[in-house]
């Protein structure tokens, strides 16, 4: 049986929150993490219209790329047109989950997608994020051999030793460990008073961070010693050369450099887009391009540090097309749903390849909130 936590502890895997900005608000966000799960939906953004689908549907968790409950909520009412969808979200027990700017920026993420779409290559970070606190942790554990199962058993229960496809991981070293027990002490083994010498066994699991603190009181708790002797170690993301994050954006290059209008016309055709705004001379030169998806107008400088030759991005402030005209960037503006989306629907593949007993499918009711109007038609 797959339950809800099993889902977002893989989304975690494959979107780290400590690559989301700081500001923001990812992972399980409502719900049962030991609730079942069976069908899971993917959206941009959990409205009323995406709501309706996946209660119709059936859906158990709803992992919207965009946070719910972003800003503070005094009230959530079913007679509210702003909060009456959640509330039958809650009652239909649809658990919600964000990777948001994670999956932005994680390898493989929303950014990584554009690029890969526009054809860029020699892709690159944009710009380097914030230092955070490390994904995950090796928990080290000194114990009796006899108390193996016990320890072992709290900690893998309590999340720890997950690796990939795998469960229950672990290593034992056997040596000797040595202590000195004062007067106010009360061994397990032995006297106080003097050293004693006990054959134990190191026990290693690996622990992702949001896990950390149980597993370390479940260890204590099963563990028979006063103080057992616990080591942890904080681990680093290993690249396997491909990856460019922990950055924020990407940079690539075009292997055939075009005006910038015509890359204009060559990112509405990969985004499946009929309109896209620009700023700059339509004829200036575009090789190196810069990515940054959904409202990223505040990588301008970014891009013009890097030597980029255009932003594209999804929407930008009127005074970004001002500034990148002064800077000599271009400014692509495919729309916030258009750059985001693809990543939703990518998202939804990436999930069903994961769990292939449950159904997952990206919202089929979601629609961008914006239509051009052509004004020459009556």
């Amino acid at each position: 049986m797959t339950i809800v936590g099993d889902v977002t502890e893989w989304l975690e895997q494959f979107a780290p929150a400590r690559l989301a900005e700081s500001w923001d608000n990812v992972g399980l966000i409502w719900g049962d993490p030991g609730a079942p799960v069976q069908k899971v939906m993917t959206c941009l953004t959990v409205t009323p219209t995406a709501a309706a689908e996946a209660i119709d549907s059936g859906a158990e968790l709803i992992v919207s790329h965009h946070p719910v409950l972003f800003r503070a909520v005094k009230q959530i009412r079913a007679d509210s047109p702003e909060t009456g969808y959640l509330w039958k979200l809650a009652r239909a027990g649809v658990a919600i989950a964000s990777p948001h700017t994670a999956f932005d920026n994680t390898k493989g993420g929303i950014n990584d997608l554009l690029c890969e779409r526009l054809g860029l290559v020699d892709v690159a970070g944009l710009r380097a994020a914030v230092a955070a606190a490390p994904g995950s942790f090796k928990v080290v554990v000194f114990t009796l051999e006899a108390e193996r199962e016990a320890v072992s058993s709290a900690a893998f229960q309590a999340g720890a030793g997950r690796i990939g496809a795998y469960e229950e991981c672990s290593f034992a070293i056997p040596g000797e460990g040595t202590f000195f027990g004062t007067e106010s002490a009360n061994p397990t083994i032995g006297e106080r008073g003097r050293r004693e010498t006990v054959s134990e066994l190191r026990l290693e699991f690996f622990c992702p961070s949001a896990k950390l603190a149980a597993v370390l009181a479940a260890v204590r708790a099963s563990h028979s010693y006063e103080e057992p002797a616990i080591d942890v170690y904080p681990l680093h993301e290993i690249d396997s050369g491909a990856s460019v994050a922990p950055c924020v954006g990407r940079i690539g290059r075009l292997v055939d450099p075009q005006p910038l209008v015509e890359f204009a016309r060559a990112v509405a055709r990969a985004l499946d887009t009929t309109s896209v705004a620009v700023a700059g001379d339509p004829a200036r030169r575009v090789e190196r391009v810069a990515v940054a998806c959904g409202a990223g107008d505040d990588f301008l400088k970014d891009a013009a540090r890097a030597g980029a030759d255009v932003l594209l991005t999804g929407e930008a402030r009127f005074h970004r097309g001002l500034e990148a005209e002064a800077l000599g960037v271009g400014l692509v503006l495919a729309g916030h749903y258009a750059t985001e989306r693809p990543g939703v629907e990518h998202l939804a593949m990436l999930m069903g390849r994961a769990f292939p007993r449950l159904t997952v499918w990206a919202s089929r009711s979601e629609r961008d909130a914006f239509r051009m109007v052509d004004a020459t038609q009556a």
